[in-house]
């Protein structure tokens, strides 16, 4: 959709339901084989990055892109020894200042002492035993909550490390030098694209810590709106810190690319001011991927500025105090850097549920009704003959020659009764009746009385 200047404002709930299953799909054969595709089909990963990771499977796939998924597995047991330590009283104090202001309209932080507080706390806590000469910044805060927000505290505490260590390495030392250095060679990447934007900048002596500390410190998750967010951090773990490089430079020329606007901030008030309120035009989440994806900045390019103003800082300033490892730009050249094995890549279930073993009684019980309800067979009924037998039924087949066996009670002829002096010839005769039909002739050959109900019934 778009609006009246003709910005594209497609939100991701606009992704059709049948194209998002088969991004799924798509992600979960990655998922299965992440290091074919990692080492044969990368330039694929990225370009589903940039499309956007489908939302069921974004913090599986963050895992895997930083390599918090192998670090976790060859550190196996870490976490939970860290969680179970106590931790230093000068960083408890802080975190637990800070654990109130981190999203605290978002559903998970909200309530004080809450689920989501509470993982915070253990996954900033166990970060401080983790690297006890850092120790805890405020910026890591947001940066841990975004990562609960879609795994378990165990993910996102190897999450965590690898941003800290991989991605943004210094960034949250004594002395935030790393950052400082970063605001300069974002200054130096602005010339190139955007001249109009640096050279405003440079006129009024405006340092680039002044604005872009938050943006790289928390790696735009205070800054831009939260549909713009996870895209940004999908391509920001795939690539590298080149994609946080490119939102600012799309920020600052999208507000201070033209004399148009230049117009509005003619000091540096004004200027700080223009860009503590971005326009939100520029951070609407589609925009900001496609400008984001044309900025001709690459990890070569970070990499040189890197060099040239490390030279002018030592010149100017002295040696750098804390020494950083070495930024590692995206996930293929992390996980060149630390191979995995093939079992560190396993999927394992998240949420496993422990079935309660029936007792050896019910067992037991349970067990002796399955076996007899094996060893019954369905047994056909037996086609009983009908004793009465109409005129119009055909005559029965011969019944098999069995052995003698003593008569039933059913077969008994009944004994004849002796007529007695008593018993008068005109007692025993009955006044003549009406000749019988054939059935009730069929029924007086009989040897047995029945009702009129079981009369009506075999008739």
């Amino acid at each position: 959709m778009l609006d009246g200047n003709g910005f594209c404002f497609e939100q991701a709930q606009d992704v059709p339901m049948e194209v998002l299953r088969q991004r799924e799909v798509k992600w979960l054969d990655m998922l299965s084989h992440w290091d074919k595709w990692m080492n044969k089909r990368f330039n694929k990963v990225r370009l589903r990055c940039q499309k956007g990771i489908p939302p069921a499977l974004r913090g599986r796939a963050w895992l895997y892109l930083s390599g918090g998924k192998v670090k976790k597995e060859q550190n196996h047991g870490k976490f939970q020894e860290l969680d179970s330590q106590p931790g230093e009283p000068k960083w408890i104090d802080v975190i637990e200042k800070d654990l109130h202001r981190q999203f605290p309209f978002h559903e998970m932080f909200v309530s004080r002492g809450g689920h989501g507080q509470q993982d915070l706390f253990r996954v900033l806590k166990a970060y401080t035993l983790y690297k006890p000469e850092e120790g805890y910044c405020q910026a890591q805060a947001p940066i841990a909550a975004v990562l609960l927000m879609h795994m378990p505290a165990e993910d996102a505490f190897w999450g965590l490390v690898q941003i800290c260590e991989k991605y943004l390495p210094g960034y949250y030392s004594p002395g935030l030098e790393a950052i400082q250095l970063d605001g300069e060679i974002l200054f130096a990447l602005l010339r190139r694209i955007s001249p109009l934007a640096f050279r405003h900048l440079e006129k009024y002596k405006i340092d680039p810590i002044l604005y872009m500390t938050e943006w790289f410190m928390c790696a735009f998750s205070r800054t831009l709106p939260w549909a713009s967010v996870l895209r940004v951090w999908d391509m920001f773990l795939c690539d590298g810190v080149k994609i946080i490089f490119r939102v600012g430079l799309v920020l600052l020329k999208c507000m201070l690319g033209t004399r148009e606007k230049l117009k509005a901030c003619q000091g540096m008030y004004e200027t700080m001011e223009l860009l503590r309120a971005l326009d939100q035009r520029y951070m609407q989440e589609t925009f900001l991927v496609r400008e984001i994806l044309e900025v001709p900045v690459t990890a070569r390019d970070v990499e040189r500025e890197h060099h040239s103003q490390l030279k002018r800082w030592k010149k100017n300033r002295g040696e750098i105090n804390f020494k950083s490892p070495p930024r590692m730009h995206g996930a293929r050249i992390i996980m060149l850097a630390e191979p995995p094995r093939r079992q560190d890549l396993q999927q394992n279930p998240t949420i496993i549920l422990e079935v309660p073993e029936p007792q050896p009684e019910l067992r037991k019980g349970k067990e002796e009704r399955n076996s007899k309800k094996k060893s019954k067979k369905p047994q056909l009924p037996e086609e009983i003959p009908n004793p009465y037998p109409l005129p119009t039924d055909p005559s029965p087949p011969p019944p098999p020659v069995d052995p003698p066996a003593p008569p039933s009670a059913n077969n008994v002829m009944p004994e004849v009764v002796p007529q007695t002096e008593t018993d008068s010839p005109h007692q025993q005769k009955e006044p003549p009746t009406e000749p019988p039909t054939a059935t009730e002739a069929a029924l007086q050959q009989s040897t047995q009385s029945l009702s009129s109900t079981e009369l009506d019934t075999y008739l």
